[in-house]
């Protein structure tokens, strides 16, 4: 069903770039203020200034971040800094990294796949996306006709084969690319140019189906790209480079895939809501209270993360809010969703916890509608419960809600049946590289 290719990718010239960590980044929809200014310093060819440039006051249709990005691509390639292979190749990836005391070792692809649209099932998405950042990134592609991230998209393979036929061929060559970066993860990239072991992936590929984990913006931001292209170009034929998209592609099944909670950090609402979101929410959830004094505020947070934790098979949702002295353990009493939303929400759904915050309590109980939902100066997001927990104690937001992770059976079984979770439901870790790879359009 999918059609997987290899391609001939654009690198950082390692004779010109010595350490790769200086020049590569996240994705650019996870790069706060302060780190984009952290990679802007870190190194004149950092590809920050592709992805996410500064803007200035002085902007306008002919001089603005867009152009300046498509100014320096034009200006790397002619100092040597990018190189584009001579032949097409599937970029195997390895990616070692610790969490919570534990090390995990990810494998991934990186290659080209034909654009579907969502309605024909070969390529299926599990969250929905904010319209002002698709317009915002189809400008770049405009002005630069490039992919620079890969998105992150997943398959079924219960045995592994296809990355360990890769491996097989990789692990016999020097990897292209091997560095740490600036998280401490390891990062090994090897080209994989061999025709028939491309010819078997590619034919493999075809029978699966891909789910986007993350990226949803950057895909269907190359499908208003391939149209736009399509309008402009009347030779526009089926093996045009827009018709694809690079992608990172690895395995549902791989053990190194970890999906961390989006936590909700909630600011600017009335301190009517506030005072009287617990007593609105005791109608909806059962809700256990865990006071605290200053001095005990580490053994409270201690105690409030382990029951979150511990109670994951439930719908339970921590909350804390400014200026409050108490943990709120929010637990879904029996049948309120199926009540409640029956008529509009599947079950698929509706047993999922971030379904139960935003329909419950952002929308039945603080009257949220979607422009406030879509508000990303409103609701805002982290996958550090630390940071989460830290903005509503400073007072950098009213509210805090902190969650358990989404599981990966939830992502497929709600992008199969075609379904579409809550934004920001599902936060895969760590993010692939932007950098690594880049695909000329």
């Amino acid at each position: 069903m999918a059609e997987v290719l290899p391609f001939r990718g654009i690198l950082y010239n390692t004779q010109k770039i010595r350490n790769l960590s200086d020049v590569v980044t996240p994705p650019y929809d996870v790069i706060s203020k302060q780190e984009q200014h952290d990679f802007y310093e870190r190194h004149p060819k950092n590809i920050i200034r592709l992805i996410l440039g500064k803007t200035t006051e002085n902007d306008n249709i002919n001089n603005n971040y867009y152009t300046r990005a498509s100014d320096v691509l034009k200006n790397w390639f002619s100092e040597n800094i990018l190189k584009q292979d001579i032949t097409p190749a599937f970029y195997l990836t390895f990616m070692d990294f610790s969490l919570e005391n534990k090390i995990f070792t990810r494998y991934g692809i990186i290659a080209l796949v034909a654009l579907e649209p969502f309605k024909n099932g070969v390529i299926l998405p599990h969250e929905s996306t904010f319209p002002n950042v698709k317009m915002e990134r189809f400008e770049l592609m405009k002005s630069c006709h490039a992919n620079f991230s890969p998105i992150f998209s997943l398959y079924s393979d219960h045995k592994n084969i296809i990355i360990d036929k890769l491996k097989g061929l990789a692990l016999k060559q020097a990897p292209v690319i091997d560095f740490t970066d600036y998280d401490g993860h390891r990062h090994k990239m090897w080209r994989i140019t061999d025709l028939d072991s491309c010819g078997y992936v590619s034919n493999v590929m075809q029978e699966k189906r891909l789910f986007i984990a993350d990226g949803h913006h950057r895909y269907e931001t190359a499908l208003n790209y391939r149209d736009w292209i399509l309008s402009n170009n009347p030779e526009f034929k089926k093996g045009y480079p827009a018709n694809y998209v690079m992608m990172y592609l690895t395995s549902m099944e791989n053990t190194g895939l970890v999906i961390l909670p989006a936590h909700r950090m909630v600011k600017g609402l009335k301190s009517s809501i506030t005072g009287s979101f617990i007593n609105k929410a005791e109608d909806y959830f059962d809700i256990l209270t865990i006071p605290f004094m200053d001095s005990e505020f580490e053994r409270a947070r201690a105690e409030f993360i382990s029951i979150l934790k511990s109670n994951a098979s439930k719908n339970i949702i921590g909350v804390l809010m400014k200026d409050s002295m108490e943990f709120y353990l929010l637990t879904l009493k029996s049948g309120v969703m199926k009540q409640m939303f029956s008529n509009e929400l599947p079950e698929a759904l509706r047993t999922l916890d971030v379904t139960v915050l935003t329909h419950l309590i952002f929308i039945k109980i603080f009257g949220f509608d979607n422009s406030q939902l879509d508000n990303e100066s409103t609701i805002t997001y982290s996958s550090s419960e630390k940071q989460a927990i830290e903005a509503a104690v400073s007072g950098k937001c009213d509210i805090s809600f902190i969650l358990n992770p989404t599981k990966i059976e939830q992502v497929r079984n709600i992008a199969n049946k075609g379904l579409i979770m809550p934004r920001k439901s599902t936060y895969f870790y760590p993010k692939v590289l932007t950098g690594l790879v880049i695909n000329k359009l």
